[in-house]
């Protein structure tokens, strides 16, 4: 694979791991509520119903590839746009999440990644954002698989980190993210480096 689009993914699926979402959300109430043991379990569930996305994906995209190499351009460029409109919702709605205080309430559990598991695989738009995402750092003309397992192990090692991170800080971390001026500048920096890859990847596609 191209080293610029390894770079590029580790890049969006780096800052999407830090951007606070459900998942993280769910290790962090874990841990505080289960303590750091409760907190890995459901890190470790989560990242299995990721892997589960990236092969259905994976299997997807193969086909595509493989039949409507055009279709594939155009799931390309559809990945861009998507991009970019989530870097859009990112500076359109800086901070927010930190101001309406939209934290997700879980119950503690007695089988933390069960129940992680439960929650990544539950969750339709992580098909969606996985196959929007994909296809723009994808070499067409390469094996399909090879790359999809190479971008899920980046993205899965992103999410480790980051989550080991939220197991770590507990409760400090979720009130810094809890804080508006955090959390803003965190949306807009994360926004304004998709809104960038984004029209770097519509421009080579343009020139390819």
């Amino acid at each position: 694979m191209d080293s610029s689009k390894l770079a590029a993914f580790a890049l969006v699926t780096g800052l999407t791991s830090l951007t606070p979402g459900p998942q993280m959300l769910f290790v962090m109430t874990q841990t505080a509520w289960r303590g750091a043991r409760g907190g890995m379990g459901a890190l470790a569930g989560l990242q299995l119903g990721n892997l589960a996305w990236f092969a259905m994906a994976g299997l997807g995209l193969g086909t595509v590839a493989r039949a409507f190499p055009l279709a594939f351009i155009a799931l390309t460029l559809a990945g861009a746009l998507y991009l970019g409109w989530l870097g859009w919702q990112a500076l359109q709605h800086a901070g927010q999440g930190a101001r309406d205080g939209s934290v997700p309430r879980q119950s503690p559990s007695r089988n933390a990644v069960r129940d992680s598991l439960v929650v990544a695989l539950s969750n339709p738009k992580s098909l969606v954002y996985v196959l929007a995402l994909l296809p723009p750092f994808i070499d067409q003309s390469q094996a399909i698989a090879p790359q999809i397992l190479t971008l899920a192990a980046i993205a899965i090692f992103f999410d480790m980190i980051v989550g080991l991170g939220y197991i770590a800080a507990g409760r400090t971390l979720a009130k810094a993210m809890e804080r508006g001026e955090v959390r803003r500048w965190l949306d807009r920096g994360v926004g304004a480096v998709f809104l960038l890859l984004s029209a770097a990847i519509i421009f080579q596609v343009w020139q390819s």
